[in-house]
């Protein structure tokens, strides 16, 4: 079939994978923040369509719906894939739903429950088509998921945002864009406990970069404070959320606080796996999957998890050049193949 292109329409970024005979010739990452209004979509659309071109079909998923610029998820949904068809035009635009696949737009309005949020479930499907068991980790910018995949289709509880936060399914906290005063209340720094400050002075790209952990290409938002994205500029507004200056300690001082942070996250991470895992329907055996540009993350759990780590690279074909960011988009990858697949 020919080519095809899967969208992820973020409420921070905008993910396109091309797929070209079930392979994945290139992906990207763009900033797109939607807060600012939807001329961003189109800003964001048009630089990922001189990266990949254009496709007779395409596939579009999204998360932007939740973007505070629309009233009610509902009204996003039915916004972004009005917007998302036009720009398109006149290729052909496909959304998907949790329950029925792939929907032409005309029925994105009736369908805006199933439309919403919905990413997780297409890389759901996808890897369970090629393993019969996993726990599924896509950490991103914003938020983790961790979808049990059992029997060979996606074994989740929630399909709601709200549903899902219930059941573990769901962790709003990610690698890049997280506020660090929605973590932990009290952080230990000089021998004592001490609290944060609330006010978004650092964010986890901060405590990621602090620790050589941020990928390269993966913060592409301003800094809290709009300035340098140094590992020293990164310590001043670490010392900050704990009303200091970084000149009133040491490196080795602000590393561990960072680490602390990191650990923290990765604690809250942990318990939501477990809570996913005690159902009991993903064997002990089966392995986790790692995607999203916080997949390092998702190795770290694995081990904690006593399973075996499989990156969602490993499960696709692509492009030498387009694999790593392929599995940054994990979703979009998913349903460019997908799709693809289904209408060959």
């Amino acid at each position: 079939m020919e080519a095809v292109i899967g969208w992820d329409v973020g409420g921070a970024h905008l993910k396109a994978a091309r797929a070209e005979n079930g392979v994945i010739t290139e992906a990207a990452q763009i900033a797109c923040p939607l807060w600012l209004g939807t001329g961003e979509l189109d800003r964001a659309f048009s630089e990922a369509r001189e990266c990949l071109g254009r496709a007779p079909l395409n596939a579009v998923t999204m998360t932007g719906e939740l973007s505070d610029i629309f009233a009610t998820r509902a009204q996003g949904v039915t916004s972004l894939a009005g917007r998302m068809t036009e720009l398109l035009q006149p290729d052909r635009a496909m959304f998907y739903s949790c329950r029925c696949g792939l929907v032409p737009p005309g029925e994105a309005a009736g369908r805006a429950a199933e439309i919403a949020s919905a990413n997780w479930h297409a890389s759901a499907a996808f890897i369970a088509k090629h393993l019969p068991a996993a726990l599924f980790i896509d950490i991103g910018s914003t938020t983790a998921d961790i979808i049990p995949v059992a029997c060979g289709r996606p074994a989740n509880l929630g399909r709601t945002d709200a549903e899902r936060l219930v059941h573990g399914e769901l962790v709003y906290t990610g690698l890049v864009r997280s506020f660090l005063m929605s973590g932990p209340k009290l952080v230990p720094f000089a021998g004592g406990w001490t609290p944060l400050m609330n006010e978004w002075f650092a964010a986890m790209a901060d405590v990621h970069r602090i620790l050589g952990q941020l990928p390269g290409g993966a913060d592409l938002m301003d800094t809290p404070d709009g300035r340098e994205k140094t590992v020293a500029g990164s310590i001043a507004r670490l010392a900050r959320m704990i009303g200091r200056d970084s000149s009133e300690a040491d490196k080795a001082a602000w590393e561990g606080l960072a680490q602390f942070f990191a650990e923290a996250q990765l604690r809250d991470l942990t318990d939501a796996a477990f809570l996913v895992l005690s159902r009991g329907v993903v064997p002990r055996s089966a392995p986790a999957v790692g995607a999203g540009i916080g997949r390092g993350i998702a190795r770290e759990l694995a081990a904690r998890l006593h399973r075996t780590y499989i990156d969602f690279e490993e499960l696709i074909d692509a492009a030498p050049h387009a694999r790593a960011h392929a599995s940054d988009c994990a979703a979009a990858a998913s349903l460019a193949l997908l799709a693809q697949a289904h209408f060959a």
